[in-house]
């Protein structure tokens, strides 16, 4: 149950993804479309199909009340396919006893978080891509303009700003094609019933048919207790929101008012009388940062839910089930506030100038005073270039 305080954190697109009427429209769907694959492999009457097919609507169903009977029960699984059979029988009678059919509580809950999942996944793709292609225009602008390169908080030597961005997008652009290859296996379909003998040998065509109507891919194995690939997804989002907090934090850093080299185009603004300034500019970087402190719990929680008794397990995947959009949400947060930050980003090179020289006096001859000379800062920009080309072209 998100809070007062939660609230505030989480994106309200990224929030509506796993909304509680998003959920019931998901699984929804996939009961429809599980009928439709049944009836056209001939397991059940076309009739029947027609009748919950025609039923799954969520406007149909009391969503609150739904949420409220799953208190105690195994999951959302069991008021939902409790209302869809009462609604069907409404309708058509004879159609209740092919509600469900053969399909298991986990396969319904699976394939609707691979729906949802897939949702957000686009969700964050998309700011991903508007973040890597804003450093990207950066690293290209801000080929030669020199900047100290901080270690251990204390300059070292000298880069180039440009460098330094394409350096921010590198781990993004991996990261996004990780996780699609990722998703193209994880997000996958599943129907314990295609193995039994209620299948009548029918289990692949029917879940073929549901992979092409869902736009999902089909299960290589029993994902009920194999959960390395979707698990490995969730690893991968929290990579992908560590490297969003590492950037945030090394805007955050350089935006500090003594050092100023880096600012947002929207002017600060005073709050009423207050001398305090209204930071919303750097909002992005703090929303950010405030992801990188959450989303490893939920990703260690994903972890340890992997351990089964026996094939599959008492609690586990429930577990799972409420880590799982919290961290999806947590993690399009994420990419949308620093999408938002890097596209708003002001450089300030004479800023960054004026740093080099307050220290060149002053430049310790082992770290090579041979940086600040105008041919280093030639092959920097040369450097940039090259990875702005192969990381666009990734």
């Amino acid at each position: 149950m998100n809070s007062i305080f939660e609230h505030r954190l989480v994106d309200p697109h990224a929030e509506s993804a796993f909304g509680e009427s998003n959920v019931i429209d998901a699984m929804l769907r996939f009961e429809a479309a599980l009928a439709r694959a049944q009836a056209d492999a001939g397991l059940i009457p076309p009739a029947a199909a027609q009748s919950i097919v025609g039923t799954c609507k969520v406007d149909l169903f009391d969503v609150p009340k739904m949420v409220r009977d799953s208190a105690g029960a195994g999951s959302i699984a069991i008021p939902f396919i409790a209302s869809l059979t009462e609604t069907v029988g409404l309708f058509n009678p004879q159609a209740t006893d092919f509600v469900h059919f053969g399909c298991g509580n986990q396969d319904l809950m699976d394939c609707t978080m691979a729906l949802l999942t897939r949702d957000a996944l686009a969700l964050i793709e998309a700011d991903t891509g508007r973040t890597i292609s804003a450093l990207l225009a950066l690293a290209t602008r801000h080929a030669s303009d020199p900047v100290l390169e901080r270690d251990v908080l204390q300059a070292r030597r000298v880069t180039s700003f440009g460098l330094r961005c394409a350096h921010w997008a590198a781990p993004l652009v991996r990261s996004r094609q990780r996780l699609q290859t990722l998703a193209a296996s994880a997000l996958s379909v599943q129907w314990a019933g295609a193995s039994a003998p209620l299948a009548q040998g029918k289990g692949e065509q029917v879940l073929a048919l549901l992979a092409e109507e869902l736009k999902l891919c089909s299960a290589t194995a029993a994902s009920m207790a194999q959960r390395d690939e979707w698990v490995a997804l969730a690893c991968e989002t929290g990579l992908l929101v560590g490297s969003l907090g590492s950037m945030a934090r090394e805007i955050t850093l350089m935006a500090q008012q003594e050092v100023a080299e880096l600012g947002l185009s929207a002017p600060p603004q005073t709050i009423g009388v207050s001398s305090r300034v209204k930071d919303d500019a750097f909002d992005g970087c703090r929303l950010a940062l405030e992801a990188t402190q959450r989303t490893p719990h939920r990703v260690a929680a994903l972890l340890t839910a992997l351990s089964q008794d026996s094939g599959r397990s008492i609690g586990e995947w429930q577990a799972a089930l409420a880590e799982w959009p919290a961290l999806f949400a947590a993690a399009h947060s994420c990419a949308n506030a620093m999408a938002r930050t890097v596209s708003d980003l002001q450089v300030n090179p004479q800023s960054m100038r004026n740093h080099i020289e307050t220290l060149r006096s002053n430049w310790p001859a082992t770290l090579g005073k041979e940086q600040f000379k105008p041919e280093w800062m030639l092959q920097a920009a040369a450097l940039t270039h090259r990875h702005v080309e192969r990381l666009a072209s990734a």
